[in-house]
């Protein structure tokens, strides 16, 4: 690395002072402190230097680095469809389309990057593991040496390997001063570490041979799959039903009637009943095993008992009537489902009955949220210059219902060394803040993504609310989403970038298919962006066709159309007229409510 980014990294150790990096990372630009020391001849030397650098015209086509101060390319690299928004933000910037998709294939490389980084810590943990003897114990084998417990390399193995592991199952940042209060937001303890191997012997004697955790996801209890996705397909570890069983209460019959009941009935959950011999019956209960070589079952309301206590039937009685065959839903081995679906609740329960009790599933995604700006109030009315902070309370429950696991909502003001702390120590998948994405005198986003050396994919979008947001990546893996202060251009942001990248990330690409709804009135379009807009869905009752109902209150700054919507309806530029076909946008909430 070279250039001021290498000068920005260097003077910002985790522990160190972080205001030079801040400065180099805004090429040289600072207020000195009435505390500090007066410049030096070479800070004010590499200062220039740098904005020299960041003078040189770049390469027709190319995209500006992230290093680039806000709005100085160069008439070539304003004509990339990255173009950075201004202050008042102008600039086309990067399409919509354009920017989803870009967040689409972040979402991809850091699902990527995840299997590569399971692979590698399997690599390391095969590598480091003991090879099997084949000697007497305590003896090594002609040519070898045996290692020993202390040995450096081996540790440095057993470390490497901790540490990837612990990739799925990270502590969340614990709660302190500096965070969001929120009631009732959780913040789980880490998964527990997985079970140890099983040896081969005992698994025959368990039964069938656990399903092998591809690379990057993880094996879970039942009770925490709900809602992620299988990694692996489930298969019937078992025949189902696993017995013949009864599928009502009433009777079990063998051979022709009358029958000559026994004294004692058969129960669920007991051991096989002894077998019935032709011209006999039993009571049973629903879901009791049923007796070898019986002809049907007699449903309760379909039988009569004489003043002997043999059982007639009331109606014809056909051979196999209300017996659930063994394998009757499915044979063991079996596909119930593929990898890729959705862990629902019936998920859940088919999964129990096959005889799991652990799915393989990709992990969820891990969001810190970053909640910036002093104007923001935790509490009571607005006041005095002072807001209430809406996007604090609202955005971890969103994000969660995007299936992602919030690790931390931290409230950092208008403090740009806080800032950058918090995105240079933070370990999760998505960093994602709030306000400072413009170039004001406190908006220090783009200053800290500067200073960490961060790739810059989109850079302001042409969209209306929102066009402010960005997305870059932090470093392999890893990804920070920009969403603007206003309430609706954030929802907006996170629509755009956070929520395409995410459904990538935790496998859900493709569960949702886009659609499309006339329009009940016309909507006003910007004349280069597009435009999100709250709506509801609702039927037509004349022709049973859904319709989309814009919603008033559609300002940047306003939550009232959207705490109301069902949806975004994405208005192309220019507006669309009533009846047009526009794409829509459900929200988390109203997902399957139609």
């Amino acid at each position: 690395m070279s250039g001021p980014h290498a000068r920005a990294a260097h003077a910002d150790p985790l522990d160190g002072d972080v205001e030079e990096a801040l400065a180099l990372a805004n090429g040289g630009r600072s207020v000195p402190r009435t505390d500090d020391p007066p410049a030096t001849a070479a800070t004010s030397t590499g200062a220039s230097a740098s904005q020299e650098r960041d003078r040189q015209p770049a390469p027709p086509g190319a995209r500006p680095a992230p290093g680039t101060p806000h709005g100085a390319q160069d008439t070539h690299a304003a004509q990339d469809t990255h173009t950075a928004h201004g202050s008042g933000g102008h600039g086309e910037g990067t399409s919509w389309s354009a920017a989803r998709h870009a967040a689409a294939q972040a979402g991809r490389s850091a699902a990527e990057h995840r299997a590569r980084a399971a692979r590698a810590a399997a690599a390391q943990r095969t590598a480091a593991a003991p090879h099997p003897r084949t000697t007497a114990p305590g003896t090594t084998q002609p040519g070898t040496t045996q290692p020993r417990a202390t040995d450096p390399a081996a540790t440095a193995f057993r470390v490497a390997a901790s540490a990837v592991d612990a990739l799925d199952a990270v502590a969340p940042v614990p709660v302190d001063e500096n965070q969001l209060p929120l009631p009732g937001l959780p913040f789980p303890a880490p998964a527990p570490p997985p079970p140890p191997a099983v040896e081969p012997a005992a698994a025959e004697e368990s039964g069938p041979e656990p399903v092998r955790v591809p690379p990057g996801a993880v094996r879970v209890p039942l009770d925490e799959a709900l809602g992620l996705v299988l990694a692996a397909s489930l298969t019937a570890l078992t025949d189902l039903p696993s017995f013949d069983t009864s599928a009502m209460d009433g009777w079990v019959v063998a051979g022709p009637g009358p029958w000559d009941v026994r004294d004692e009935g058969i129960l669920a959950g007991h051991d096989l009943p002894p077998v019935l011999s032709d011209g006999e019956a039993a009571a049973i209960a629903t879901g009791a095993r049923i007796p070898p070589d019986t002809t049907a079952v007699i449903r309760s309301e379909h039988g009569h008992l004489d003043a002997q206590g043999r059982l007639h039937p009331l109606r014809d009685v056909r051979h196999g009537q209300d017996i659930r065959p063994r394998g009757q839903e499915c044979r063991s081995g079996e596909l119930l489902l593929p990898a890729g679906a959705v862990v629902t609740p019936a998920v859940l329960g088919l999964a129990a009955a096959a005889g799991y009790d652990e799915l393989v599933v990709v992990p969820r995604p891990r969001v810190e949220v970053l909640v910036l700006g002093d104007e923001l109030l935790t509490s009571g009315r607005p006041r005095e210059g002072l807001i209430r902070d809406a996007l604090g309370p609202m955005l971890p429950h969103w994000l969660r219902a995007l299936g992602v696991e919030v690790t931390a909502v931290r409230r950092l003001g208008d403090d740009a060394k806080a800032v950058l702390r918090a995105v240079r120590k933070s370990t999760a998948d998505l960093v994602v803040t709030t306000g400072g994405t413009a170039s004001g005198p406190v908006d220090h986003v783009h200053p800290t993504l500067r200073a960490v050396d961060a790739e810059l994919l989109v850079n302001g979008v042409a969209v209306r609310p929102g066009h402010p947001m960005l997305l870059a990546r932090l470093k392999e893996g890893q990804h920070l989403v920009g969403l603007p202060g206003n309430p609706l251009a954030a929802v907006s942001g996170l629509l755009t970038l956070a929520e395409p990248l995410l459904r990538e990330l935790s496998g859900r690409a493709g569960h949702t298919e886009p659609y499309s709804s006339p329009l009940h009135t016309a909507v006003h379009g910007h004349p280069g962006d597009t435009r999100l807009v709250p709506v509801v869905v609702r039927q037509d009752e004349g022709s049973g066709h859904d319709w989309a109902v814009p919603l008033r209150y559609n300002g940047p700054a306003m939550l009232r159309g959207i705490a109301a919507a069902d949806a975004l309806a994405v208005i192309p530029p220019g507006g669309a007229k009533e009846g047009q076909e526009v794409e829509i946008l459900d929200l988390p909430w109203s997902w399957g409510s139609r």
